[in-house]
């Protein structure tokens, strides 16, 4: 496939009006379209196609196609399918309703011409280039990240699982040799001490509301394990290994 340059026409106008219509409160596509325009140019992948053979898709669809296809987290064939069917798809990509759309192979085949010739981050760049000329980016500005934090929390959340799953996999194993300990195994089985559980007691991230978990999971434990202690149940504690 060669690369022969297109001229970007508008929006058809029966695209638009059908598009206005069915979404008369807007929609994410189109105001990308309103507002950042289609981004790219054919020339701007000049060095992806050969310069004979026959002509191949405009590349500024096919990669507009493959930013959506990632925000929608849509397969080849979905994508594709997208383009023929979705109005808000065609709007964006200045296609009339009538419009057949492509094969969902020359979707893989592009991804491919992005990678062998090293441009897969000039998608990005040059919609970063659009969004600064047009103000919504500022250079060189602060940027806050709660990472840190998060990390820490998971790190935390993780740690009172491995203590509750630990503490729930030692009583099970007393409680294999030694039934008749089990009469109040109902009470600590109960208490879920995953991080999903953990979720209940406030926002997963929270370390003021982790943290008071260990002691209600400990004084169960220890009541739990009284009658398993070796003086009490000495045959039991000694064929557990």
């Amino acid at each position: 496939m060669s690369l022969h340059p297109h001229v970007i026409t508008p929006v058809p106008a029966e695209t638009a009006r059908v598009a206005r219509a069915a979404f008369p409160k807007g929609h994410p596509y189109l105001t990308f379209r309103d507002a950042l325009g289609t981004i790219f140019q054919d020339e701007d992948f000049t060095a992806l196609f050969p310069a004979w053979g026959p002509p191949g898709l405009p590349p500024w669809r096919l990669a507009l196609v493959t930013i959506m296809q990632f925000r929608e987290h849509l397969a080849d064939r979905q994508a594709a399918e997208a383009v023929r069917a979705r109005i808000d798809w065609k709007y964006l990509l200045s296609l009339d309703l009538t419009d057949p759309g492509c094969d969902f192979s020359v979707l893989s085949e592009f991804r491919d011409r992005l990678l062998a010739g090293s441009a897969e981050e000039g998608l990005l760049e040059k919609l970063l280039e659009r969004c600064r000329v047009l103000g919504l980016l500022k250079a060189r500005g602060p940027q806050r990240t709660d990472s840190t934090h998060m990390l820490g929390a998971i790190r935390v959340l993780n740690r009172l699982e491995l203590v509750a799953e630990t503490l729930r996999a030692t009583l099970n194993a007393f409680a294999t040799v030694a039934p008749a300990g089990s009469k109040d195994w109902h009470l600590w089985h109960g208490m879920n001490g995953t991080a999903d559980g953990l979720k209940i007691r406030g926002c997963p991230g929270s370390r003021r509301n982790a943290t008071p978990m260990p002691r209600p999971w400990g004084r169960m434990a220890s009541t739990s394990s009284t009658p398993w202690t070796p003086r009490r149940c000495p045959r039991a504690c000694g064929s557990y290994p």
